[in-house]
């Protein structure tokens, strides 16, 4: 059979605006996942089609298939009669998902300890140490996406598939709400102090201690964003009646 490109029957130009449209596709979906996790889209907000297309820069379409990649992530909700809202946990969710997730990152620390490779442990070291510098200049964006790269990078180093989906599958629900729990300098410096815990058991290659870092790590977490949800409620009716 001839090559169809061979042949003239196509060429490359009829390739490249399909990899253009994955392209922009992923932005798109890059941008409203970074919108929600860090608050800018905030949990019960209903999504106005209208205003991040013009946002954004782009058409309805591409805009309706990241909202599928979202509602698919669990980040949003899609109605067909209220359209698509940025998901929202309720406490016994989040204390069922925190709890679910500190067993994942417990198990994954404990296999990474005994599987991580040299050059896996070096990567983590260079991605805390920036993390660290993020922390010096108060910019929790820059801290959360190193942060995020290190739990990330310990349960790649676990090499355990299955626990690879499940771990990315779970984590795709509480990006947002672990972005939140920062938001205490407290809080900050707390989590700081774990992730150089972290370092010393992962160098030691201590399964055991590691996985009970880790899952205490998740479960302050969670106590601290149950807690900046619960201020959050007592302060809403006070701040009505202004």
């Amino acid at each position: 059979m001839q090559d169809p490109i061979s042949s003239g029957e196509t060429s490359f130009a009829s390739v490249l605006p399909k990899v253009e449209r994955q392209r922009l596709h992923d932005t798109v979906v890059g941008h409203l996942r970074n919108f929600i996790v860090e608050g800018v889209l905030k949990a019960g907000t209903k999504l106005n089609e209208r205003e991040l297309c013009e946002t954004l820069g782009i058409s309805r379409t591409p805009l309706r298939e990241a909202f599928k990649v979202l509602a698919a992530e669990g980040l949003i909700d899609i109605s067909p009669n209220r359209g698509a809202t940025v998901a929202s946990l309720s406490a016994t969710e989040i204390l069922d998902t925190f709890e679910l997730m500190s067993g994942l990152e417990a198990l994954s620390g404990e296999l990474a300890c005994e599987r991580i490779t040299p050059v896996d442990l070096a990567e983590i070291k260079a991605l805390h140490y920036a993390m660290l510098a993020c922390r010096a200049q108060d910019d929790l964006s820059g801290y959360y996406n190193y942060n995020r790269q290190i739990h990330d990078r310990i349960n790649q180093a676990a090499r355990n598939s299955a626990l690879r989906q499940t771990y990315l599958a779970v984590n795709r629900r509480l990006q947002a709400l672990r972005f939140r729990s920062n938001f205490q300098k407290t809080k900050w410096d707390s989590a700081i102090h774990d992730h150089d815990e972290m370092l010393v058991a992962l160098e030691a290659r201590d399964g055991k201690r590691l996985a009970a870092i880790l899952r205490q790590h998740l479960l302050d977490k969670r106590d601290a964003v149950l807690n900046l949800q619960a201020a959050e409620a007592e302060a809403a009716p006070a701040a009505s009646k202004t």
